[in-house]
């Protein structure tokens, strides 16, 4: 294991400890340095955010952050909370033609719930869709760790029998993704490829990123080859670059795949692939519950650590 996949796994471990949250909460310019990655807490300031991705032709995905909810109350909570953005992007004009759309964590409305979890996950999330529907916009399922898999691929099944474009995610550290990207990799499938931000087992995942990568490459052959709509979700410039070659090797129209990374990294690489003529799109999380985001985003790009460390200690 090298440098940069200890300092991966540490900041994993740092994600559940509450010690340190309160820590990085209480210190005096914390927020500041999260609001680059963060845009806020409130629907407003994502709708905000997306309007200022516009501006610069880049798309948007929101995410209202929570998971792992095992309350009724905070995931009914958390599905009124997409309404409501559905609503204000529609609003803003910014849902249109899946301008701004939403992702979704199954866990977030109702997965653990003790009984019927799933069956109250799916409903909620079936509700969502129907308003992003309305609001002429789509909806990808955010994948979570890997006991959750399977549930999510099902319910993925059971969303696309009424609403095809529901959006799937792979993430490329999984040994089991290639399969995966096969089995979805048709016509009209949205698969969202990442390479995956919890810490897991070594009896189902790839440890180091060497191996994650070549992961992501073989997943991406997968879909770049296939009939469906590739995302390639990735701040590495060489993936990027691989993601490029597979496209106009398989002669595919830059309407037929996009980009996406992740609010307030790399902008100006964004930037770029948009001016291009290519189609970014931008993951904007907002909400409470940043913490846990904030750090599987560090453990991703380790290198973003040092900008956030900087910040912690500055005294402007």
């Amino acid at each position: 294991m090298d440098a940069s996949d200890l300092l991966r796994n540490s900041l994993l471990q740092l994600s559940k400890s509450s010690t340190v949250r309160q820590a990085v909460e209480k210190a005096p310019v914390s927020r500041g340095v999260v609001r680059r990655f963060v845009p806020g807490e409130r629907t407003q300031d994502a709708v905000a955010a997306a309007a200022e991705l516009r501006a610069t032709n880049r798309l948007a995905t929101i995410d209202y952050l929570g998971e792992d909810t095992t309350d009724l109350t905070q995931a009914i909570r958390t599905r009124d909370h997409y309404l409501e953005l559905l609503k204000a992007l529609a609003e803003a004009d910014l849902s249109q033609h899946g301008m701004g759309e939403v992702s979704l964590k199954l866990s977030a409305l109702g997965q653990y719930l003790p009984g019927d979890g799933d069956k109250i996950a799916l409903e909620h999330a079936r509700e969502i869709c129907q308003a992003a529907a309305n609001a002429g916009t789509t909806v990808t399922l955010d994948m979570e760790d890997h006991t959750t898999t399977d549930a999510t691929l099902e319910s993925l099944r059971e969303l696309r029998q009424d609403f095809p474009w529901v959006g799937a995610v792979i993430q490329s550290y999984l040994r089991r993704s290639e399969a995966d990207c096969r089995d979805l990799a048709y016509e009209g499938s949205r698969v969202r490829l990442c390479k995956g931000a919890y810490k897991e087992p070594e009896s189902v995942a790839y440890q180091s990123s060497t191996e994650v990568d070549r992961s992501y490459v073989r997943c991406l052959k997968v879909l770049m080859s296939g009939p469906g709509y590739p995302m390639v979700a990735s701040h590495d410039p060489r993936l990027v670059e691989i993601a490029g070659a597979l496209a106009a090797h398989h002669e595919r129209e830059a309407d037929t795949y996009e980009y996406q990374m992740l609010y307030g990294i790399r902008p100006e690489e964004q930037k770029r692939i948009a001016d291009r003529g290519n189609q970014m799109r931008v993951y904007i999380p907002y909400g409470e519950q940043w913490y846990g985001y904030l750090m599987r985003r560090l453990a991703e790009r380790p290198a973003n650590t040092v900008f956030f460390l900087r910040g912690l200690v500055s005294k402007k």
